[in-house]
Parts: C-alpha cells; structure tokens; sequence
C-alpha cells in the first residue's frame, strides 16, 4: 500500500473508531494502566490489519514500505492512545528477532508481539559497565543442548510485565571482548529469574534489576550463533534510533502543542519557543531521513547517534519551557494534567542517558563519522 493512502484510511479508521481505541474510564496513566491500553491498541490495530503493515508476510506481516507502521506510531501518538516509550520497543526488539532468529521461531513469536499478546525486554545494560556494553560479565555455560545463564542486568525497561527477553551474555573469556558474546531469546517465565522494578524520580515502576541463577536456554533460542551477540547489539541499538526515534518526536510535537495552547499569555518568550521549535524541527527533518534511509533498506549504522544526541536537546529543551510556563503546576500541581507535566519534565532529565549517554554518541561521531581519533 502506498504511504499516502496509508494515511488517508488509517487517519478515517482511527476516527471511526475512536471511542473503541480511547481509555476507558477506568485508566489512571500508571504503568499498569498504560500497559493494558497498550496490549488493547496493538489488538486492534492488529485484527484491523493496521499493525501488519511494514513488515515481512514471513512474520504474519502484509509488506510494504516500513514508513507504513512508521506512520501508524505516529498517528497513535498524536492522538494519544499509547505511551511512545512501552509502543516503540516493538520497533527496537521486532526487526532484529527477524533478522537473527531461526525462521520458525521469528515466524511464532513476532504476530504475538505485534498483537499485543505478548511484551518483550532487552537485556543489555549490567551495574557497574555503563555505556561500556563490550564488558558485560552476565555468563551462560553450554551444557549439551542447551545454556546455563548466571548474572544480572539492569535498566531493563518493562521486565516486570516481559513474557521474553532479548539476552545478551558472556560465552566467551572477558579478553575476547565484542567476539565472547552470545545474543539468546529467554523465556520471562523459566525458573531462576527473579526481578526487581526500580523506581525512578518520576515515580513510575519502568526500569527493573533482572537476575539470572542457572536459569536454563534451549540451544534453538540463540539469536544468531554463538559469540555473535556483537553483531546483534549493533543491528539492534540503530533501530532505537530510527523509527522509535520518529515516534518520540512526534510525542514532543505533541507535547508542545499542547504547551502552546494551554500556557498562560506571556508566560512564554517568543525566542525561547522559536528556539525549542528550531531544535524539533532538526530532530523531526533529521529521524524522517532516517526513516527513509531504513526504507531504501540501507543499513542503519553510527550516523544515527546523531539522531539521538537531537532527541536528547529537544526533550530538555520542551520540557525546560513547560517548567518555566508552567512552574506552580510542574512543580506543585494535584490535577491529572500537572501531574503528566510534572512527570514528562522529570523524564526528560534522563534523554541525555537513556539509550546510550549523549557524551558517548558525540564519541561515536567524532570517531567513527568525522574520523577525529581515538579518546586519549
């Protein structure tokens, strides 16, 4: 189906049926409310025939240009009836079980994911690494046919609410770095793993400690083959910075319209506005080439740490604004709408660490795109 088209059905479906897809009256924006609104959303823009497009007919997909489900995360944001943080990580986690896991194995799992039917996590952070992903220590042992993993992670988004986790861990020596690690596709539910939700100072339960005591994978979960877990991480970690990119801009266009029409006259400078929507416009015209770049079907690579040190500026820049705008409700509000401020300014002072730190995306940039050196 062509993006133009696309857009002109979805947008009339979306508004046909927008009581249906809305909150119900139940919905208090926790994380369990917001992932059960989630899980309703994906089933029917599922069933509807909505979430299929943009991906392989070989993972219950319909085809098309991958601009397609692009859009159709745009146009839930806009409309806000999903978080774009718990949405997008069907487009970090999908496209790599695709192009890693054996075929019968993609083929069972992606519907699932894509329908709602199931939540997945991303095992990479470990305490004490940091951005440092080629020193994990989290050790799986081949026995036979099949691998014990002992260790822990952290940051795990969502692990509380995960039926499956894409694992990285360690199969080789610590000396062996980027070649001793091994990407496998874990089961939430298998004996020995136990998680801890971590609270974050915007008081939502999103982050989780996940611990691994001889918690046993069958050999057909590997992503890939053994040692290659690298690679794995580098397909990965660019699809953090394309369309969920996408995604989160338009969560911000959102947010500043709403900023724009509800702040009090005056209680907006002009050259502040023009610059945080100077800074949007670079993120938005920037990840829109990237989108197209990733429809082309060009390999994603270090060029997209660009896209995400703009995300970084343009988060703190809006969220700066709606605090000095809205300064008694940000910071002392009761009603639903200031707790939502309150709560998206707190956020925001993570956007220059989540997903890789912004100091480490200028690295990136200075190495391995304009060729400044190696980090004296």
């Amino acid at each position: 189906m062509e993006l133009d088209r696309f857009r002109q059905e979805l947008d009339a479906w979306l508004d046909a049926n927008a009581e249906k897809l809305a909150p119900g009256a139940d919905h208090d924006w926790s994380m369990d409310s917001d992932m059960a609104q989630l899980a309703k959303v994906k089933q029917l823009t599922f069933d509807a025939g909505w979430m299929r497009w943009g991906w392989p007919e070989r993972v219950g997909g319909l085809g098309g240009s991958t601009l397609l489900r692009g859009y159709l995360g745009e146009a839930l944001t806009l409309r806000d009836l999903v978080d774009p943080g718990l949405c997008s990580l069907t487009e970090v986690l999908a496209p790599t079980m695709i192009d890693y896991a054996r075929p019968e194995l993609a083929a069972e799992m992606v519907p699932k994911l894509l329908r709602g039917e199931e939540t997945w996590c991303q095992g990479f952070s470990e305490p004490g690494t940091g951005s440092n992903l080629a020193a994990l220590s989290c050790r799986a042992e081949q026995s036979g046919d099949e691998w014990r993993v002992n260790g822990q992670k952290v940051w795990t988004s969502l692990a509380q609410y995960a039926d499956r986790c894409v694992l990285l861990v360690r199969t080789g020596t610590a000396e062996d770095a980027h070649r001793g690690i091994t990407a496998m596709f874990v089961d939430m539910e298998t004996p020995g793993i136990t998680v801890r939700p971590i609270e974050t100072m915007h008081g939502r339960l999103e982050f989780c400690e996940v611990f691994f005591d001889d918690v046993v994978v069958p050999d057909h979960r590997l992503l890939g083959e053994p040692g290659q877990g690298w690679a794995v991480a580098m397909d990965l970690l660019p699809y953090e910075r394309s369309t969920a990119l996408w995604h989160r801009g338009a969560f911000l266009q959102r947010r500043l319209d709403e900023l724009l029409r509800t702040a009090e006259p005056g209680s907006l400078s002009a050259g502040d506005v023009g610059t945080t929507f100077q800074n949007l416009f670079a993120l938005r015209a920037r990840s829109r080439g990237t989108q197209h770049r990733l429809d082309a079907g060009e390999r994603l690579g270090p060029e997209t740490s660009i896209d995400k040190v703009l995300l970084a500026g343009s988060e703190q820049a809006l969220f700066d604004l709606a605090a000095d705008a809205l300064d008694h409700d940000v910071l002392l509000g009761d009603d639903h709408e200031s707790q939502r401020w309150r709560a998206d300014f707190l956020y925001s002072r993570a956007a220059t660490i989540y997903g890789g730190s912004s100091e480490i995306q200028r690295n990136i940039v200075a190495r391995r795109l304009l060729d400044l050196g190696a980090d004296r």
